[in-house]
């Protein structure tokens, strides 16, 4: 399912200061996210593609190479490339469809300093439902009310910049984009803060599919109080979002992973 990219061969720029502390520790940030992301069973074969602005060089941005599955990715195995397809540093190509989504948010959507997408399981069939699809019906999933679109024009794979735009643009001013037939895109200020939205994403998921296979009615919560109590989680996110991927580095080093090579 995943494509080879046609990478740019044009000359790139100068790659003096592409590894200063602040990209390595990017990088370790990153591939941190892919491995707990991989034993959380959130990826898909060798698909999906989580990416983050460079630190210093906002024409550049990270991201995983093509052949990786989420479990095998390292902090210098990613690449570094810009918005016209060259791969300014590291060894083989982005995925197509990473490299067609991810450089047009980042190059449209200024905002999205990291990009993740996944076919996760529980957040894509929420993606397969007629509908909206959240119920609001579980506290988790507030966290991102009022803080998500739905995009219901499904084109088929991104293998262009045109479909790559569409839904860049269809992002709009939200954090969470729920792609129709295809998965959930998550963007954030901050690699911390995409990781976490995107682990809470598919835990709301899971429960509120588990509460829809009971057969019984879901009790939504009132729109003004849904409101309040994201208002409520937003307080202090920032910094809960990144002690939460302070301890996903922890555990990850802890049982010996690689992930900062």
């Amino acid at each position: 399912m995943a494509h080879a990219f046609e990478i740019n061969t044009a000359p790139v720029a100068s790659t003096s200061g592409l590894d200063s502390p602040a990209i390595a520790q990017a990088r370790i940030d990153l591939a941190a996210c892919f491995r707990m992301a991989a034993r959380l069973g959130m990826g898909e074969g060798i698909c999906n593609h989580f990416s983050v602005v460079v630190p210093g060089r906002p024409e550049l941005f990270l991201v995983n190479p093509y052949g990786l599955a989420f479990a095998e990715v390292t902090a210098s195995s990613l690449l570094i490339c810009d918005f016209e397809g060259r791969v300014v540093l590291g060894e083989g190509c982005p995925e197509a469809t990473a490299f067609f989504i991810h450089a047009q948010l980042h190059r449209l959507n200024p905002r999205a300093t990291a990009a993740f997408h996944t076919h996760m399981p529980n957040a894509t069939a929420l993606c397969m439902l007629e509908g909206e699809p959240f119920v609001w019906a579980g506290q988790t999933a507030l966290k991102f009310y009022e803080r998500l679109a739905v995009d219901e024009d499904y084109q088929g794979l991104a293998l262009n910049y045109a479909e790559g735009e569409r839904i860049a643009r269809a992002a709009g001013e939200a954090d969470v984009v729920m792609l129709k037939n295809h998965g959930p895109l998550v963007l954030g200020p901050s690699i911390a803060e995409a990781w976490d939205d995107l682990y809470y994403l598919e835990r709301a998921a899971e429960v509120q599919l588990k509460a829809m296979a009971s057969g019984r009615p879901l009790k939504a919560v009132a729109p003004a109080i849904a409101s309040a109590a994201c208002r409520q989680m937003l307080q202090g996110n920032a910094e809960s979002a990144y002690l939460h991927l302070e301890s996903v580095k922890r555990q990850l080093l802890r049982e010996g992973a690689d992930f900062a090579e």
